[in-house]
């Protein structure tokens, strides 16, 4: 797909911009405080804390963090032991946190659009490599490890 040739994080960016664009001109109602918008913060922090993790995991298994690139490494450790992808959970927490300090209601239409999106044009087709890749060990840590959480 044309899609899949842009990377996970020019989405992320676009969602982001998208949910700004929402906020500043068609800001429907403001739900939150600034102090919840904090808290957004803290949840952005978070998540890129865990981005880094994971790349740090990436690289100690000598595998490759790039959608579609070949993997040498099943990664089950860290935060993979809970999501299969850590990274995209990261990416759909970043955009809370960002709809929180934002605080209006209509950036949240664009966090659901962003979740089907991912799953789609990169998820399920690196879950079909990876099946491809290492069969049996996968299947397998994909009954015990759910796709998001």
């Amino acid at each position: 797909m044309i899609f899949q040739k842009v990377l996970p994080p020019f989405w992320l960016l676009l969602a982001a911009f998208f949910m700004w664009v929402f906020d500043h001109w068609l800001p429907v109602k403001e739900l939150f405080p600034r102090a919840v918008g904090y808290g957004g913060v803290g949840l952005i922090c978070i998540a890129v804390a865990n981005d880094l993790f994971c790349a740090y995991l990436f690289r100690r298994h000598q595998t490759t963090i790039f959608p579609f690139k070949d993997s040498s490494n099943l990664i089950q450790s860290g935060t993979f032991r809970i999501s299969r992808n850590p990274i995209y959970l990261s990416m759909v927490l970043i955009l809370i946190g960002w709809w929180l300090w934002l605080g209006s209601l209509t950036p949240l239409v664009v966090i659901p659009f962003f979740v089907v999106f991912i799953q789609e044009q990169f998820i399920k087709p690196e879950e079909a490599m990876l099946t491809e890749k290492f069969g049996k060990e996968y299947q397998d840590y994909s009954v015990a490890v759910r796709r998001w959480l």
